[in-house]
């Protein structure tokens, strides 16, 4: 079994808390106001609905959380394969500083955290997709998991959960909803505790994202590994359903024995659970030509390899390109 890390990860404290007067008519807009608020963070009441007065630079940006209200347009779920039927956003943004992030092609603006007030609005819009999806409602192989829902694939909706307590109530929200539906999120972060003891019957899986020792470096502002796992063990002793996202693999020194002990020590850390559910999934890394900029701007000193030169050029189903690993002899040898 995994010893518990030494002490908890420290939670995450926006400088700055935006918020409009619309978010004000949602009681959870006035509660993310007054929890940041208690952290330190100054409040700026805006005085319209449009965002004003966005930071300039990546480290004030990423520093500042907005709460607005999602618009109509943002409140509709869309396909996500191949990972579940429908994805719907509490937030978009990451607290985080991974030198990868796969936000920093996905997301326009500065890189500020937006958090929806409307939660009761996003959560209605779910109840007429059921058994609509392409990934697992209508596949004969996956069916047993029901409709999926993956939750805020543009956050990380853990890592800012002491702010919005949105996971919280929608972890509720399916744990009532007697259907064959299921929650999933991803994380980075350990701040677990909330969640442990609230009625999810089952219907949420989350998926912690670890990587090898070595990767480390490559995830400022996130919890260790060690904290990850630690905290996937507490949710799996309270019954929840686990994913394990590896991603993204790397090609670190000694990748192979580092992959070798990240997948002993998960293993280590799910030891005794009752009743696993278990899922993995496994990512390279890949980039493109704009996420490149933007990390390189974001990250210039960071020592990850993004170069073109050294990659294999592919293009995804949407015509664009992205510049993964090339193909190994002693890999696929490992690999079969």
């Amino acid at each position: 079994m995994l010893e518990a890390p030494a002490r908890a990860h420290p939670l995450w404290k926006p400088k700055r808390l935006l918020i409009t007067p619309s978010t004000l008519s949602w009681p959870q807009g006035a509660t993310m106001a007054e929890r940041a608020a208690v952290l330190g963070a100054e409040v700026v009441r805006l005085k319209a609905d449009r965002l004003t007065g966005l930071p300039d630079t990546y480290r004030d940006a990423k520093t500042t959380m907005a709460v607005v209200v999602a618009s109509a347009s943002r409140r509709k779920p869309q396909p996500i394969p191949p990972s579940a039927d429908w994805r719907f956003d509490l937030a978009e943004g990451c607290p985080a500083h991974c030198a990868y992030c796969y936000l920093a092609g996905s997301l326009a603006g500065p890189p500020i955290i937006r958090a929806y007030a409307n939660l009761p609005e996003i959560l209605a819009s779910l109840p007429p997709l059921l058994g609509q999806g392409q990934v697992t409602s209508r596949n004969a192989a996956r069916a047993a998991e029901g409709t999926t829902f993956e939750g805020s694939c543009y956050t990380d909706p853990l890592g800012i959960e002491h702010i919005t307590g949105s996971l919280a109530e929608t972890i509720r929200f399916f744990g009532a909803w007697e259907v064959e539906a299921q929650l999933r999120f991803t994380t980075k972060y350990d701040a677990i505790g909330t969640l442990l003891d609230l009625p999810h019957n089952r219907r949420t899986r989350i998926r912690f994202s670890v990587n090898a020792r070595g990767a480390e470096g490559f995830e400022g502002g996130a919890p260790r590994v060690r904290n990850r796992l630690h905290a996937m063990r507490q949710a799996a002793m309270a019954g929840y359903r686990i994913g394990l996202t590896i991603a993204p693999i790397l090609n670190l020194p000694d990748w192979r024995e580092a992959y070798d002990a990240l997948l002993a020590d998960c293993a280590a850390a799910l030891d005794g659970a009752p009743d696993l559910d278990l899922t993995v999934e496994l990512i390279t890394h890949r980039f493109t030509e704009g996420s490149r900029e933007v990390l390189q701007s974001w990250y210039p000193g960071s020592g990850l390899e993004m170069d073109p030169a050294q990659r294999s050029r592919k293009l995804t189903k949407f015509g664009s390109a992205k510049y993964v690993f090339r193909t190994h002899p002693q890999r696929a040898a490992y690999r079969d």
